[in-house]
């Protein structure tokens, strides 16, 4: 039996892929080589989960995609349970991201009042703003914090609500409209926060906070100085 929400209670799951050279961050193989790209991921994958530990939630899960026990025993993944030992970690099951996003964030909201769901691609994604986005929470059905590429770093929910996941067409600069626009079909009130620079493609390394490139073994981005 699910026990009733406190007020204010909030949940935050951090979606990620798991770094493995190859298989994360492919979009930056081209700049940064497979494993250079794999480092930059399991960097951004500690800061978000790092992040999320410390902005109140109530419950931090880490939902990661593939699943399975090679994705959980992966070295950054176990160093992260070695360093959050009250950390969940969960798989995100099958489905397109939207299916996979809903079906988290439903699981979250039958324990607690909110949850918020953050990626892992925006390192100005920190502890304050998304602890801000639980709070608009209390006079909102749905908080964003948008990317500037068009996309979305970070989505709460006050209750579930599937079809702001359905028919999206994903890592394109048409999802936060579409989404927006989807708000809007299902009555929801919508609350959106300043938005923050992803890093997804080569052009966005100028993003990454000068002080990463030092604990990757690098000066700073290629090309730069």
């Amino acid at each position: 039996m699910t026990r009733p929400a406190r007020p204010g209670e909030f949940a935050a799951i951090v979606f990620a892929r798991v770094p493995w050279p190859g298989r994360a961050k492919t979009r930056l193989v081209p700049a940064l080589g497979a494993d250079g790209a794999a480092a930059l991921a399991a960097h951004m994958l500690q800061h978000a989960v790092g992040e999320a530990m410390r902005c109140g939630a109530d419950a931090v899960e880490l939902c990661l995609t593939p699943d399975g026990d090679a994705a959980a025993a992966h070295p950054a993944i176990e160093a992260l349970r070695r360093a959050h030992p009250g950390l969940h970690v969960a798989g995100q099951g099958e489905g397109d991201l939207g299916l996979r996003m809903a079906r988290a964030l439903e699981r979250a909201l039958r324990a607690r009042g909110a949850a918020v769901l953050l990626g892992t691609d925006a390192p100005g994604l920190d502890a304050a703003r998304i602890a801000e986005a639980a709070s608009a929470l209390r006079a909102h059905d749905a908080v964003f914090v948008p990317a500037r590429d068009g996309g979305y770093a970070l989505v709460g929910l006050a209750r579930p609500a599937p079809a702001l996941f359905e028919g999206i067409d994903w890592s394109t600069a048409q999802v936060m409209a579409q989404t927006r626009a989807r708000a809007v079909r299902a009555g929801l009130s919508l609350c959106e926060l300043e938005p923050v620079a992803d890093i997804d493609e080569p052009a966005d390394l100028g993003h990454v906070p000068a002080g990463w490139w030092r604990l990757l073994g690098c000066s700073g981005p290629p090309g730069a100085g």
